[in-house]
């Protein structure tokens, strides 16, 4: 009897603790995680690697103020892909799903929710991002 309250007591303290539901920051940066795996399965897959050879490069940063803009243009590809088969192919389509997902995330669902730390178009690009400086910060610089 003691080990069955022991094993309740157990559980209800371990779904209490897994019990919050993900808020919006941590689902915009589960789902650009995803997204990315997903997009380095496409590049490395014998049978998507041509249809991948049209996307844009995009490296997926929630804190650059350029991600709606760039997932804009890397849905507008997805959707107008010029080889149909490739529009057809699950990888893609689920692709196309998770991009669409976090667009709509960041761009409605978490519009006043997420910081942007940083406006690097390039960094989305390259995956390199600079280091934000406040002018504030860089008036004190140039000061010394």
């Amino acid at each position: 009897m003691k080990v069955l309250a022991l094993l309740t007591c157990v559980w209800v303290a371990v779904s209490l603790t897994h019990g919050a539901p993900p808020t919006c920051y941590s689902r915009a940066l589960g789902l650009g995680k995803e997204t990315m795996v997903l997009l380095d399965r496409i590049h490395r897959f014998p049978r998507t690697k041509p249809c991948a050879q049209v996307l844009p490069t995009i490296f997926i940063d929630v804190h650059n103020a350029c991600i709606t803009t760039k997932l804009r243009d890397f849905l507008y590809v997805l959707l107008n892909h010029p080889d149909p088969e490739c529009r057809q192919r699950p990888r893609l389509v689920l692709l196309k799903r998770k991009v669409q997902n976090l667009y709509t995330i960041i761009t409605r669902l978490c519009y006043r929710d997420l910081v942007f730390f940083t406006d690097d178009c390039e960094g989305i690009d390259t995956g390199h991002s600079k280091p934000y400086i406040r002018e504030d910060t860089l008036q004190l610089l140039q000061e010394d």
